[in-house]
């Protein structure tokens, strides 16, 4: 998706500031609505992915001038009403419309078993590797309507497969229509030089996390 949340490599969005000291929340909110979607996790109506692909419908106005914790909060009332979790008449009373079902209630005996089994996104399919280390590789130059992990700045660049991981959920299919298409994620190598131009020190390169279905051999 070619959408304001793809910064990586763009200029003009201000200086990264370091705050000394900072506190894990800055408000008391911001820990509830983190602890809202660690809970709200427990019904299994959404993954990670679908998640990060929710974020994203944030209007692009609306996201750049939102914290991290803003967004979430937009993220998890979508999801929340268009899972059928909640309806959008819930959120903006506040009040609920019927009894919540007995079944669907996560007790706190249940809080540690939930953070303890959150679903990995490594599987272990026998899925076969389309390279390997060494291998030089081309990033696919696509422009998705929807989610994708492979960030603009590296589409259609040349690089070299660093290691590879093993075999991962692929997060763009996943996010979609919740088809896992397990396959080789891979770390790529790829000269600083190549991703912002011949202005940059050659000694410098940057690491990218690819799936087999972002790669192609160079």
């Amino acid at each position: 998706m070619n959408g304001v949340h793809d910064m990586g490599g763009m200029h003009g969005m201000g200086p990264v500031e370091i705050e000394k000291n900072e506190p894990v929340f800055h408000a008391e909110w911001e820990g509830r609505v983190f602890a809202l979607r660690l809970a709200s996790a427990f019904h299994g109506k959404w993954n990670a992915n679908m998640n990060r692909y929710a974020v994203e419908q944030m209007p692009p106005a609306e996201y750049l001038a939102a914290t991290y914790y803003e967004r979430v909060l937009f993220a998890l009332e979508n999801l929340l009403v268009e899972q059928g979790l909640v309806t959008a008449k819930e959120l903006e009373t506040g009040r609920a419309e019927g009894k919540a079902s007995v079944a669907g209630i996560l007790r706190v005996a249940g809080v540690e078993t939930l953070l303890r089994n959150r679903i990995r996104a490594r599987v272990d399919n026998n899925v076969p590797p389309k390279f390997k280390a060494g291998d030089r590789v081309v990033a696919r130059n696509i422009h998705p309507a929807g989610h994708t992990r492979l960030p603009r700045y590296a589409r259609g660049r040349r690089g070299v497969i660093d290691r590879d991981y093993g075999v991962f959920v692929f997060p763009d299919t996943n996010a979609m229509s919740r088809d896992k298409k397990p396959q080789h994620l891979y770390g790529v190598r790829f000269a600083a030089s190549e991703l912002w131009g011949p202005g940059v020190s050659a000694r410098d390169s940057v690491y990218v996390n690819l799936w087999d279905d972002h790669l192609d051999p160079a």
